[in-house]
């Protein structure tokens, strides 16, 4: 594969007409909100006071009414309203898991919809965000990826799912109140449905609005984007958002990762550790997090975890061991609790840390590996994914 053929894959989307009427506010970086108030009446040398006071009102205080705004004129409050929405992506359906992990469907502009988890753990809570409508890599093990994928999301549609997130968690702080340190949403990972590095632009313009100080104020370090391996863009990401990164691995062998995770074929094994290799001295990150989905029998031997040590030797790195979370029609099975716990002594006493991933929402299809957008979950047969995950005879 040339080094210049293009990073977004040749994949057919459905065209995307940007809606008419008001300008939506969400998703505009700082100086996109300068440029789009001045292009619509806001005098040049109030800019930037205006895009501070609009910022700390949308993104701190989650306010989606103009006419709440106190610190703006009432003139300058109608002219807005007038002018420009608020949005976020709109709730289709709330599932609740027996261990408390709550999944969203929400419908993006076209009618298009996503997965969203939330899931609370002990002192902290984790959102997984999407980034495509389906995905290109079909992955063979993820349900994900028996979806096409139909668009990328845009930046708006991409913070607004924090957003929407803390509606549900009513987190949103109030005006004048002492400040709360707690955190019911303290981390984001982008490992919902789609390839974050294949939405760059947008995926980077979103998290930058979840950092920013005077908004939703995430640290970088309680942000993970989770890549399959988009080689080319792994330095941009440590160099543009300087995140945490987690790898989807998988694999320690090129014949086994080119059938579970297909990228593979175009970035093989040796490119993308070489790319990693630099990834946490650039971004100031910390490890790098290789995530390992156990098979039965495809990738779970002793020699797979004396390899995959071998492999990740020189990076700073944790390999987080995740037991497959089936799905209908899946092709593959979850390895036994021995087996995983077997791969991880090997892992752990070779010097790296291997926690072993507590399923969390298979009740409800929420865990990971499992999203897909209810309207297109899986209608293929059994015999048809195999087929296509060439595990067939």
């Amino acid at each position: 594969m040339s080094a210049q053929a293009p990073i977004t894959q040749d994949v057919m989307t459905i065209p995307r007409k940007l809606p008419e009427g008001p300008v939506n506010l969400v998703g505009l970086t700082r100086d996109q909100l300068r440029d789009t108030l001045i292009a619509h009446g806001t005098p040049e040398r109030q800019a930037k006071m205006r895009v501070g006071q609009i910022w700390q009102w949308i993104y701190q205080w989650g306010v989606r009414d103009f006419e709440v705004m106190t610190n703006l004129s009432k003139s300058y409050r109608a002219e807005l309203a007038e002018k420009f929405v608020i949005e976020i992506p709109e709730v289709v359906s709330r599932q609740v898991s027996t261990d408390g992990t709550r999944k969203y469907l929400v419908r993006i502009a076209g009618g298009h919809e996503v997965e969203v988890v939330y899931i609370p753990e002990e002192g902290r809570g984790t959102l997984c965000v999407s980034s495509q409508v389906g995905c290109t890599l079909t992955c063979s093990f993820c349900h994900t990826g028996t979806q096409k994928l139909v668009r990328n999301l845009t930046a708006g549609e991409i913070v607004g799912q924090i957003m929407m997130a803390r509606d549900d968690l009513d987190e949103w702080p109030v005006p004048g109140a002492p400040k709360d340190e707690t955190r019911l949403l303290s981390n984001i990972v982008l490992m919902g449905m789609g390839e974050p590095l294949y939405n760059f632009e947008n995926v980077r313009d979103a998290m930058k609005i979840a950092m920013d100080p005077e908004g939703i104020s995430l640290s970088r370090r309680r942000i993970t984007l989770s890549t399959s391996g988009v080689v080319p863009e792994i330095a941009r990401t440590a160099e543009e958002i300087g995140c945490l990164l987690a790898v989807s691995f998988h694999a320690t062998t090129d014949d086994v990762r080119d059938r579970l995770v297909p990228i593979n074929k175009r970035w093989n094994i040796a490119t993308l550790l070489d790319a990693l290799r630099d990834y946490p001295r650039v971004s100031n990150s910390e490890r790098i997090t290789f995530e390992y989905v156990m098979l039965d029998g495809v990738n779970d031997s002793d020699e797979d975890a004396r390899r995959l040590v071998r492999l990740i030797e020189g990076i700073p790195a944790k390999v987080n061991l995740i037991p497959f979370n089936e799905w209908p029609g899946a092709p593959y099975k979850r390895s036994s609790n021995n087996r995983i716990r077997a791969f991880a002594d090997i892992i752990y006493k070779a010097g790296y840390a291997s926690p072993i991933r507590t399923p969390r929402g298979e009740d409800i299809l929420a865990a990971c590996g499992q999203l897909k957008s209810a309207t297109e979950r899986a209608r293929k047969s059994r015999k048809e994914i195999a087929a296509e995950a060439g595990l067939s005879s």
